[in-house]
């Protein structure tokens, strides 16, 4: 297990500068998963807030090797990278190892990139992948994308007389990449640093795809108070809404079970994306979601139990 000293004395990929978010806890997760690394990175970056805020040109605030892509191609480009990678290596033009990693938004992981995603995980190509989960289209406006929550009120379904905003549950995107029989999958959050850590090493050390999804909650369209991320992104954790949890060849481990659970109401709360859920008329909204977490965290626990193969 690894100690907050080791973290902490890694060299910084992500330099300060860049142009994030007041309260984003995206510099949180992308330094913590370069720095579990023990070899050189080469980072493929779809387009989204991590590109756009970390490159307004002429300007870039990456200490590694980094490509800009398109929303949908981050993981076909890094597949591509390590074909070439190994191409190198077999010729004798490169001896050292690296680790190739994929970041992206959920709008290009579970949306626009999922085809390029599944592609190359079925191909069973050696990389990292990795989606900041924002639960939404944030960099082009808050639109509603496979990750946002049910009940969320957002730009395309907009909440109001005759809408609730999202009716659909988000995409369990941890267990479809698991069920390509990839050797690693995980869930995360910005908060628990050194479970991110430790997630990103065994990633790392994966014989093949490995992929992680690492809540990021956003101030800007969740609407609440900068200075609370990381407080939200524990509220997801201890109310079972973002169980951290793995998948390591296709057996299930939970990380960490809250010993008292909190209601959903508690992360729910303060966040202006959800604030129409606590008008009476909505109370069966907050219920349902209850429901669908609770049966959610059931059936995970019967999973990591029975440790059936996903």
């Amino acid at each position: 297990m690894a100690t907050l000293q080791e973290i902490v004395s890694k060299q910084v990929p992500l330099a300060p500068g860049h142009r994030m978010c007041s309260g984003c806890s995206i510099p949180v997760i992308v330094n913590t998963i370069i720095a579990a690394s023990d070899k050189p990175v080469i980072i493929a970056n779809a387009t989204g807030c991590l590109e756009v805020a970390s490159t307004i040109y002429p300007f870039t605030a990456w200490k590694v090797p980094w490509m800009h892509l398109t929303f949908e191609n981050a993981a076909a480009v890094a597949a591509g990278i390590e074909t070439a990678y190994k191409a190198f290596k077999k010729r004798g033009k490169m001896k050292d190892d690296v680790n190739i990693i994929a970041f992206g938004g959920d709008g290009g992981t579970y949306d626009i990139g999922f085809q390029a995603l599944s592609g190359a995980l079925e191909r069973g190509h050696k990389f990292l992948y990795v989606v900041y989960d924002n639960e939404g289209y944030m960099n082009t406006g808050n639109q509603r994308s496979g990750a946002t929550p049910f009940g969320a009120d957002t730009t395309t379904v907009p909440a109001g007389t005759m809408s609730i905003g999202k009716t659909q549950w988000r995409k369990n995107i941890v267990e479809i990449c698991a069920a390509h029989r990839i050797p690693y999958a995980a869930q995360a959050t910005a908060h628990n640093t050194l479970d991110l850590f430790n997630k990103a090493k065994k990633a790392f050390a994966a014989d093949g795809p490995s992929f992680i999804a690492a809540l990021q909650p956003c101030t800007t369209n969740w609407k609440y108070d900068t200075a609370l991320t990381m407080a939200y992104s524990k509220l997801a954790v201890e109310t079972n809404f973002w169980p951290l949890y793995e998948v390591e060849n296709g057996k299930v481990h939970i990380n960490y079970k809250p010993k008292e659970r909190k209601p959903i109401e508690e992360f729910l709360k303060g966040q202006g994306r959800f604030r129409h859920l606590f008008k009476p008329e909505n109370r069966h909204v907050i219920e349902e979601m209850q429901k669908m977490i609770d049966e959610e965290w059931e059936r995970l626990l019967k999973l990591e139990e029975s440790q059936v193969q996903i």
